[in-house]
């Protein structure tokens, strides 16, 4: 196990010299960060974060600050898919909140000045978390990580998401029949052969929607990863990649999040077996008891429905950059890695969907 969390941090942690592939011109960045951004200046020096983001995300260092850059990728792109302007203004609703995100500095959505839209945020420091197993944490210390990630997700469902401004961001109700219906249609655009058990899940799940009770802003992909934590605390400082969220049924999240306790430990966030005991790895039954007492719920539904719609979509996604692969525009060397995992995420969401009764 420590060895895949060091694969891991080897591989997704840091930066690295822009690829000649993937060009930025800094010096047009520069000029528009000085027109835009109070007191930025240049002239800027740009590397690349090492991470699996599929909206490729840059360090941009300056005799001003060090900031983020986050931008479509380059190419032909399937629709309301990489979408960083609502990124941007999710971020600027949320920040004022005091929920933790990095403070946003613009959005660039003239695509002359550098091929893509882009936004600027702030650089939060702090720890990357990627091995859900925390092999090199007591078991104190992973209670309380695990209780950070839930009472964080937690506060972003109990935001209030129209007096921070987001109102709109996305439609209120049947969320899961308008993801399936997405994750359908974006599986169609970047389809590659046939499956299946991919075919079988577009058929059940939306003749099984589970009812919808809540709204809330749904982020869309809340995982450890996707975090930063206090250097000294177990305190999440920032929640990052939001190019999934929207307005929906907040056990969207809440069940994506449990996955990890039905998900073979990889070096990532999975802790199937991992959990209870003396690890202090939070049971899934722990965390159920935790999040409905911060969010005022008396339980959850069962959770295989939501477990195989989860699985769905990320064959959906997985299946997206497959298809640049094929195109030639996937930007992460980890793509390849990635899309070895399809059949089996497609196979594993359908034998969800077998134990939720189909």
């Amino acid at each position: 196990m420590s060895g895949a969390a060091e694969t891991a941090d080897v591989t997704m942690v840091g930066t690295l010299p822009v690829p000649a592939d993937d060009a930025i011109d800094a010096a047009r960045v520069a000029a528009w960060m000085e027109a835009h951004v109070p007191g930025a200046q240049g002239p800027i020096t740009l590397s690349k974060f090492k991470g699996g983001q599929s909206n490729p995300t840059y360090k941009v260092e300056s005799p001003g600050g060090t900031y983020v850059l986050r931008r479509q990728p380059f190419g032909k792109l399937l629709p309301s898919a990489h979408a960083v302007d609502r990124e941007y203004r999710l971020i600027a609703g949320l920040h004022p909140t005091g929920f933790p995100v990095p403070r946003p500095y613009g959005l660039c959505e003239d695509p002359e000045v550098i091929g893509a839209k882009f936004y600027l945020m702030e650089l939060v420091s702090g720890r990357n978390l990627w091995d859900g197993s925390l092999p090199s944490m007591t078991p104190p210390e992973r209670t309380a990580i695990y209780n950070a990630m839930c009472d964080t997700m937690a506060q972003l469902h109990n935001t209030d998401h129209v007096a921070a401004g987001l109102g709109e961001y996305g439609k209120p109700g049947n969320y899961f029949e308008r993801q399936v219906a997405r994750w359908t249609k974006q599986y169609r655009a970047s389809e590659t052969e046939h499956m299946p058990d991919v075919e079988a899940l577009i058929d059940w799940l939306p003749a099984t929607l589970p009812q919808q009770d809540r709204v809330s802003i749904v982020h869309g992909d809340y995982r450890i990863d996707n975090m930063i934590f206090a250097a000294d605390e177990a305190r999440v400082i920032a929640v990052l990649d939001w190019e999934l969220s929207t307005l929906g049924d907040p056990l969207a999240d809440f069940s994506y999040f449990l996955m990890n306790w039905v998900t073979q430990p990889e070096g990532r966030s999975g802790v199937m077996g991992l959990a209870g005991g003396e690890s202090g790895i939070p049971t899934i039954e722990d965390m159920v008891a935790r999040y409905c007492a911060a969010t005022g719920r008396d339980g959850v539904p069962q959770l295989d429905w939501y477990f195989a719609y989860n699985l769905f979509r990320l064959t959906g996604i997985v299946q997206g950059i497959k298809k640049r692969i094929v195109d030639g525009t996937a930007s992460s060397a980890q793509a390849a890695k990635t899309v070895e995992r399809i059949g089996p995420l497609a196979a594993a969401a359908w034998g969800f969907a077998k134990k939720a009764g189909a």
